[in-house]
């Protein structure tokens, strides 16, 4: 599938260099087997990709302790292998945390962070700097629980950009770095984990929700935390539009773009020559968080798109794909959404319309809603909370919870039996 319509070529070529290019249409589950890739300029060398990487899903690579002052643990970076939208295994990179509690009999639990939005590129990679990777990782770690944190493909590695928002990548991405480190005498990993992430990574966490019973069957998940998870796109997409973050549409596009090929998701079809430059100035180049927004925000809509995409056919087809609020089957993973009132990014009726839609598909949910929090700002009183309601998945406590947050005064507290269904509150 061919992405010169995005400018990308240089990138192509150099994918189709390690045999891994999602450049083309091939199935082919094979992966590179004669080809040392060093490290992009400006990254450490551990980014290099060696010659014959294992060619199945869910393989270590290769992996370096990593000296974190004010982590109470040990870090490690991790290299391993996952798949992207062709089928083609592939090289990612991430992190691996470890407390400093010797591990239990059968290994440490685990906590899946999956990240959120932070940009496209490959320097944007979490794992260059794993101090701050991951949010409350010390209060994780004093509970005795080994932590896991995928980068997701294309921030690390090749192709260079993220897949932004697609969500079976993404959540492919973090189950496959819990299979990686089961088994290894280093990691000490047990098969019982647990998914959080918050907002880009809230819809990766609901994506490991849907998939973990099918992908992930070797492996015990017994909760998910999806923090401010997007979803009801075409809402959202309307809400963002005239916002300070107008730019996560473009990330979007491009993401979108990266995983299925210019066939599939033609960016050419809403975006304007003038967001094609853009895109190849910035978003391949200096594509992360704050740089974009400053880019993007300069310019109105109408100068970047050309078309809402939920009036093409193809882009509306791959939004539905990506959107949590599709799902259309249950499971028994017990789920818990958090979300500050006052987020400005994810509308709170948006997770309002999942929380039930995903109740009456047999799911078992939980909302925590903490009053005039902002979108990010939400963890830090929250953490706590989450922490409880994890202890309490890892032990087997009957759901839905009685443990009621107390992070903040009059957190409203629902679940799928509350009296009148699910709310929103004011700010």
């Amino acid at each position: 599938m061919s992405l010169k319509k995005l400018s990308l070529k240089a990138i192509c070529i150099f994918i189709a260099v390690l045999a891994l290019s999602s450049c083309s249409s091939s199935t082919s589950n094979s992966a590179n087997k004669s080809t040392t890739v060093t490290a992009p300029a400006g990254m450490p060398s551990f980014y290099a990709i060696p010659a014959n990487i294992p060619s199945k899903a869910g393989e270590l690579i290769k992996y370096v302790k990593v000296s974190v002052p004010g982590i109470n643990g040990t870090s490690y970076r991790v290299m391993y292998t996952s798949v992207n939208e062709q089928d083609v295994v592939v090289p990612v990179t991430g992190l691996v945390y470890l407390p400093q509690t010797p591990a239990p009999k059968g290994g440490y639990k685990v906590i899946a962070w999956s990240h959120g939005t932070n940009g496209m590129a490959m320097q944007c990679a979490p794992s260059l700097q794993p101090s701050q990777a991951v949010p409350s990782i010390n209060q994780l770690l004093a509970q005795g629980w080994e932590v896991t944190a995928s980068d997701y493909q294309g921030e690390g590695t090749p192709p260079g950009i993220l897949a932004y928002l697609v969500g079976n990548l993404s959540a492919e991405n973090t189950l496959d770095l819990v299979k990686a480190v089961q088994g290894n005498s280093v990691f000490k990993a047990s098969s019982t984990y647990i998914v959080w992430g918050h907002s880009e990574g809230g819809q990766t966490a609901m994506f490991a929700w849907h998939l973990a019973p099918s992908y992930a069957k070797n492996l015990k998940l017994v909760g998910v935390v999806a923090g401010a998870p997007p979803s009801q796109f075409q809402f959202i997409y309307d809400a963002l539009k005239t916002s300070p973050y107008s730019f996560y549409l473009y990330m979007g596009a491009v993401g979108f773009n990266i995983a299925y090929g210019n066939k599939v998701a033609p960016l050419n079809e809403v975006a304007t020559p003038l967001a094609l430059k853009l895109v190849k100035q910035k978003a391949e180049t200096k594509g992360c968080y704050n740089y974009l927004q400053t880019t993007f925000d300069k310019y109105s809509i109408s100068s970047l798109v050309t078309k809402d995409p939920w009036t093409v056919p193809a882009w509306k087809k791959l939004l539905i794909a990506n959107d949590p609020g599709q799902f259309t089957k249950g499971n028994n993973i017990p789920l818990l959404i958090i979300q500050g009132t006052a987020d400005g990014q994810i509308p709170p009726i948006s997770t309002q319309i999942l929380a039930s839609h995903t109740c009456s598909i047999g799911a078992e949910v939980q909302r925590w809603m903490y009053p005039g929090e902002h979108h990010a700002q939400v963890i830090t009183p929250s953490t706590p909370d989450m922490i409880h309601w994890m202890n309490d998945r890892f032990s087997g406590q009957s759901v839905p919870d009685p443990y009621v947050p107390v992070g903040l005064p009059n957190v409203l507290d629902q679940n799928c039996q509350t009296p009148g269904g699910f709310t929103t509150p004011a700010p």
